[in-house]
């Protein structure tokens, strides 16, 4: 599942991120989703959000 629509991403659940810095290589970064930081419905990059650990990133996949 791709992390483009808000609708898809839970608080606790299991996701990959792009970080800002990672995103020409497109470098995922795995955790569990704290807070959702994006308020759109979709975003065509991903939905932001923050990770338990404190990173910041779009999401890219999430894990079912």
């Amino acid at each position: 599942m791709t992390g483009t629509e808000r609708k898809n991403i839970k608080i606790g659940a299991k996701v990959r991120v792009v970080q800002k810095q990672d995103q020409r290589t497109g470098k995922l970064t795995e955790g569990i989703v704290a807070r959702l930081l994006t308020n759109s419905a979709t975003h065509p990059h991903g939905i932001k959000v923050k990770l338990e650990n404190g990173i910041v990133g779009r999401v890219k996949e999430i894990d079912d």
